[in-house]
């Protein structure tokens, strides 16, 4: 049989079960050189492992399996090798046959190795794709918003990536619960493991066992033979989102408890226990206690759950948030359609403002690019958002001068200037002055009374003098208010303010 071999292939060895070579064939000595062997004594009595770089011969001796068809590629070139246990009477490997089949495939063998060339970078490219795929789309710094209600949601969500922790986001639908959970997962321990997010409530209840757990080979007519991994296990690692988990069927409310607390999973027609490691993040925007109370909800499940709870704000809780998530929103609509850039009028703003967006972010997403889509007009104004209720009317002015009417009139009165007999006005301690003069005078005193009235917030400011957001910047600039502080804009402002 050695004799054979020897004469049908390229060259042959012979290795212990110690892995070391105990015999080569003369067609195998011609590859010493390449190996930087000097000869066949410095070859034989040597670990396999220590002299052939790349071989495989040290896994067929432990796991007894042949391998008949591989690819080996070191120093001395490519060749095309197989290798097979060798046994004795009792059965038992005391050692291995390696065989080079062809030295140098690539030329011999060139359509199999482009196959296997494409069929490499494919594979490539795919596990790339998927493991962008997996990789989570946002991080805190994608959270828009510097409200109160939002940086401390931001502050508790910095706290629990810091954790392993399960964690419970409650809010309303559309206040943006998924994109917290990407934030929490990219600022973990887990961010290089994957993100598995699963929406329960779009996944059929007969079919939820499965999309967790996953299904072994053939455990039902038309499974796949080869099984499919459930999300726990497509997670092991990083972070599993559960989303709606209040719509979450009794049956499968208990399984996921053992798993939460066991960290395994039995697939579905399987006897085995996998083992993962998986942090879970659950989403609902039901009022869970309630639900425990009537029955609906396991009360085990939730306080497992309810570790560490964050509560996102509604938009209608947060409208100090509203001009830079309507910027934010709008420039990516832009970006997305290929529309040059829109922006927003101070009385659309304010229309905005007046809703009460009971769909939350997503609602004000989706009104927001319909009324781009619907016009070529690059400012967005109030008549752009017709469905919307417009907002209350302002107080009447109060003849005596003293109500909280309209700006310029509470402005006025706050010390700015008297009124004159032409219409005009002069300020206090001050000559009649040319009109450019007096207008600077006036708008730098205006503006530093809206600013001190909402505390040094530019946006609300910009809202308070009807004018935009970019407006008030532009004539803060020109006026040289831009770089003064808080405290010196209202001790300058008037008694009004």
């Amino acid at each position: 049989m050695f004799d054979t071999f020897a004469r049908t292939t390229q060259g042959m060895l012979v290795v212990d079960r110690s892995h070391r070579i105990v015999w080569i064939s003369e067609g195998y000595k011609k590859f010493l050189p390449a190996l930087g062997v000097e000869g066949e004594h410095a070859f034989l009595g040597r670990k396999v492992e220590d002299v052939v770089p790349n071989t495989l011969i040290p896994q067929v001796i432990e796991s007894g399996r042949a391998m008949m068809v591989d690819l080996l590629t070191n120093r001395a070139g490519t060749f095309l090798v197989s290798r097979m246990p060798l046994r004795n009477e009792a059965g038992e490997v005391i050692g291995a046959l390696g065989l080079v089949l062809m030295d140098h495939p690539e030329t011999t063998m060139q359509p199999l190795m482009q196959k296997f060339s494409r069929l490499q970078r494919e594979l490539e490219d795919a596990q790339r794709q998927l493991a962008a795929q997996r990789r989570p789309k946002y991080t805190l710094a994608s959270m828009v918003g510097a409200s109160p209600a939002m940086m401390e949601v931001k502050r508790q969500a910095r706290r629990v990536a810091g954790t392993d922790a399960t964690v419970l986001l409650l809010g309303e639908t559309g206040t943006g619960k998924e994109l917290l959970a990407q934030a929490i997962h990219a600022g973990s321990s887990r961010a290089r493991a994957a993100f598995v997010g699963v929406n329960i409530a779009a996944v059929p209840d007969t079919l939820l066992e499965a999309e967790f757990f996953g299904v072994a080979g053939g455990a039902y007519t038309g499974a796949d033979r080869k099984g499919r991994d459930g999300k726990f296990k497509l997670a092991d690692g990083g972070t599993l989102f559960l989303d709606e988990i209040g719509d979450m069927p009794l049956p499968l409310q208990a399984k996921l408890l053992r798993v939460l607390q066991e960290q395994e999973v039995e697939p579905l027609g399987s006897n085995t226990v996998l083992r993962v490691n998986v942090r879970v993040i659950a989403a609902t925007s039901r009022d869970l206690p309630a639900m425990v109370a009537t029955g609906q909800f396991r009360a085990d499940l939730y306080y497992r759950l309810n570790v560490l709870p964050i509560r996102l704000p509604a938009l209608r809780e947060r409208l100090a948030d509203l001009d830079a998530l309507t910027d934010n929103l709008l420039d990516d609509i832009c970006r997305r359609n290929g529309l040059a850039p829109k922006s927003l009028s101070a009385e659309a703003l304010e229309r905005l403002g007046a809703h009460p967006w009971p769909g939350n972010i997503r609602e004000l997403r989706n009104t927001l690019e319909q009324a781009a889509l619907l016009t070529d007009d690059l400012l967005l104004r109030a008549e752009h958002f017709g469905a919307l209720p417009a907002p209350a009317a302002a107080p009447a002015p109060d003849p005596a001068g003293a109500g909280p009417t309209a700006a310029g009139a509470g402005l006025a009165r706050g010390g700015l200037g008297e009124p004159l007999a032409g219409g005009g006005l002069l300020l206090p301690g001050a000559a009649l002055q040319p009109l450019p003069q007096a207008i600077a005078a006036l708008e730098t005193a205006s503006i530093r009374a809206a600013l001190a009235a909402t505390q040094g917030n530019k946006v609300a400011a910009a809202r308070l003098l009807g004018i935009a957001r970019a407006t008030l910047y532009e004539k803060m600039h020109q006026l040289g208010l831009d770089a003064l502080p808080v405290s010196d804009i209202q001790s300058h402002a008037g008694p009004a303010v």
